[in-house]
């Protein structure tokens, strides 16, 4: 019994001095094989000298040359197009019907859909439509497409039709 009291004051006592004494930043060292030691190159021929593993002439010998260098060929940042101007990358292309070319395919009025355009022709399936205003139309057209410019709309409208976006 006086033992084990003894071994647990003694447990105690260590723990009350160590408790200062944690990790410290001169107990950390770099992982093994972290730092490898540095290669004295060109100090003679014992090891890695005279020539220092560049082998011999030429250019990538030598010291002063530049790393993008390409031997007189006319270099990268020079064949490369400049920056001109921005491309958004978001951009939507539509097809684009004049009323001129409304007013040749539909001559007697009534509705016109995308689905209509294509059966005639005029635009492709996949790719938005929009309807701009150049020519003039008699009969009244009920268009529907997917964007309008605004005389288009007026145009259609004067002559009795309506418009239906999307």
């Amino acid at each position: 019994m006086a033992e084990l009291a003894k071994t647990e004051t003694a447990d105690a006592e260590a723990t009350a001095t160590d408790r200062g004494r944690g990790l410290k930043v001169h107990h950390l060292r770099p992982a093994p094989g972290a730092h490898r030691k540095r290669i004295r190159v060109g100090r003679g021929e014992g090891s890695k000298g005279k020539t220092a593993g560049r082998g011999t002439k030429g250019s990538k010998a030598r010291k002063q040359v530049p790393a993008r260098f390409e031997g007189g060929q006319m270099p990268l940042h020079m064949r490369l197009p400049k920056l001109k101007g921005f491309t958004n990358p978001a951009r939507v292309e539509f097809q684009v019907v004049n009323l001129a070319a409304l007013a040749e395919l539909f001559p007697d009025g009534g509705e016109v859909t995308k689905a209509d355009l294509v059966a005639k022709g005029a635009v492709r399936p996949k790719l938005p439509v929009k309807i701009l205003g150049n020519g003039d139309i008699e009969v009244a057209l009920h268009v529907s497409a997917d964007a309008f410019s605004g005389s288009a709309r007026e145009k259609i409208a004067a002559a009795g039709g309506s418009v239906t976006e999307g």
